[in-house]
């Protein structure tokens, strides 16, 4: 399940990256007809690019490290994704939300290892 989890955040992580241009590109577009709050949208649109990096490095450590740390780091990253990302980019953040607990529960504890054994 560590590697599901990992698999399915680096396809959200992807999907975050273009939602997170669509959100620049509508942000840039409503700039340059002076709407207001424009530039909150290109800022959500930063973020989006920011967390959804982030959430694909972190799926690919999920793959290959071991420890329940990049597990955490990506659900971290996907709720500040998701909040500072913009709505587009949330429900991306919400797949590797899914793909972080995946990732965290699927990974084995030493104890349990030892019992098996």
């Amino acid at each position: 399940m560590k590697k599901a989890g990992g698999i399915i955040s680096l396809i959200a992580g992807i999907f975050g990256i273009l939602s997170a241009g669509i959100t620049l590109f509508l942000g840039g577009a409503a700039s340059a007809f002076n709407a207001d709050g424009a530039g909150t949208v290109v800022g959500l649109g930063w973020g989006g690019v920011a967390f959804s990096f982030l959430v694909i490095i972190f799926g690919a450590l999920a793959i290959g490290a071991k420890g329940k740390v990049p597990g955490i780091l990506l659900i971290i990253s996907s709720i500040l994704g998701a909040v500072l990302g913009g709505t587009l980019v949330a429900v991306f953040m919400l797949l590797a939300l899914i793909g972080g607990i995946l990732a965290l529960i699927g990974n084995k504890s030493k104890a349990s290892e030892d019992i098996k054994a």
